[in-house]
């Protein structure tokens, strides 16, 4: 073994008499795992954060949808042909989709209403093949029927059988202004996607239904899943050049845009505020390193005397903050693993312990908190931390590389 290796491992352990540096070393040390662990775990919470919601999304919303201007026969088969064209499309089904007010008792609340075709509609809404109350076939067998979100009959009080009276505004005026219509429709089903916001203000009723509901107060299109949903904005690009006047294509990307987008931005600005925490870390070696060449300036003056040049000085220097760096990482990225494989049970036990829920529904659009570790992410957040405690090296490296052996010993 190299002798600059020997003494640089040397110096990374305590000493005699210098228990307040081996002190601050080993706060460097923990500083630097609990900011790479910290960082591991927070980029793993929202990357599953945004899969979570994102696949919650999708079993509700499509996939594509082709919205018709004139909701007539010719223009949805028209609509339905050009994506049944498509290699790429595994499911289609039409759709009607409104606004209404949901009343039950006093209570008033906002829904979206969509009307679709039980038999086709679970090609592309997932959650409708499995509801956890009732058919969906009923939609077709019984006239004015409804299909229910379950945090919605829950806060309404009603179940299987029952009735929800759905309000929309006709497109006839009175001396007043628009009138109300109003249907009592009864809830053949109730489903569940896990999704707050949509189980609790979106409803499904049969495509004639809907028809006859909202009249021309309406919009009318076909709704389409496809093998890859990343494929969608390309296909939805590809669509829109032959496409008649009149028809216009979306895809699941543009729906929700701004809540991606702001994702994506909140994961930046973690990832970069997390990182200026293991830099403060990392640059606790340089206080380390500092005092540590103060104290062993003797020795660097001996090893100078002895032939030892000055890169070598500067290797063990290095090496010993190095090697500090290296087993703060490897902590934090061992401790970050474990703590974003096991983050259910660690919140679990916070809640049982303090009594709070972490993500309350409500406020939030998921319950529980999810994580996906990347193995990108670890690397990425490795090979960054790696380098700033490398860089906090250079500046008492270089500093004991220049000490004058002749100017140390004359003062020792």
């Amino acid at each position: 073994m190299r002798f600059e290796l020997q003494v640089g491992l040397r110096y990374t352990r305590a000493g005699r008499g210098r228990g307040f540096v081996s002190f601050i070393s080993a706060m460097a040390t923990i500083g630097i795992a609990l900011g790479v662990a910290a960082l591991i775990i927070v980029m793993s919470v929202m990357n599953g954060f945004q899969k979570e919601v994102r696949d919650r999304m999708l079993n509700v919303l499509s996939h594509l949808e082709l919205v018709v201007g004139d909701p007539d026969t010719e223009s949805l088969g028209k609509a339905q042909s050009i994506l049944s064209a498509r290699p790429e499309v595994t499911g289609s089904a039409p759709f009607v989709l409104g606004q209404a007010m949901s009343i039950r008792g006093d209570e008033m609340r906002g829904v979206l209403v969509r009307g679709v075709d039980p038999t086709r509609e679970p090609e592309v809404t997932p959650i409708l093949s499995r509801l956890d109350a009732g058919e969906l076939s009923a939609l077709g067998k019984r006239r004015f029927g409804v299909v229910i979100g379950r945090e919605l009959a829950i806060s309404r009080g009603i179940g299987v059988g029952q009735a929800l009276t759905l309000v929309t505004a006709d497109s006839a005026s009175g001396p007043t202004g628009l009138l109300p219509r109003m249907k009592a429709f009864e809830v053949v089903g109730i489903f569940s996607s896990g999704h707050y916001e949509y189980d609790s203000s979106l409803v499904f009723i049969s495509q004639q239904d809907a028809a006859a509901f909202f009249r021309a107060q309406a919009v009318y299109g076909v709704r389409a899943r496809l093998q890859d949903m990343y494929a969608a904005p390309l296909l939805a690009s590809e669509i829109s050049a032959q496409l008649p006047m009149g028809m216009l294509v979306r895809d699941w990307t543009r729906e929700n845009r701004n809540w991606f987008a702001a994702v994506q931005l909140e994961k930046r600005m973690m990832f970069i505020i997390l990182t200026l925490i293991i830099a403060v870390a990392a640059f606790n070696l340089v206080s380390m390193l500092v005092m540590t060449v103060m104290d062993k300036r003797s020795d660097i003056a001996i090893l100078r005397t002895l032939g030892a040049q000055r890169n070598s000085i500067l290797a063990i220097f290095v090496l010993q903050g190095a090697t500090l760096g290296v087993i703060g990482v490897l902590m934090g990225l061992i401790l970050g693993v474990a703590g974003a494989l096991n983050i259910g049970e660690i919140v679990a036990t916070v809640e049982a312990w303090f009594g709070f829920q972490v993500l309350p529904q409500g406020i939030y659009l998921i319950n529980q908190l999810p994580s996906d570790l990347r193995i990108s992410d670890v690397t990425q957040v490795g090979l960054v931390s790696l380098g700033l405690s490398l860089l906090s090296t250079v500046y008492p490296s270089w500093k004991a590389a220049s000490l004058d052996p002749a100017e140390a010993l004359r003062h020792d």
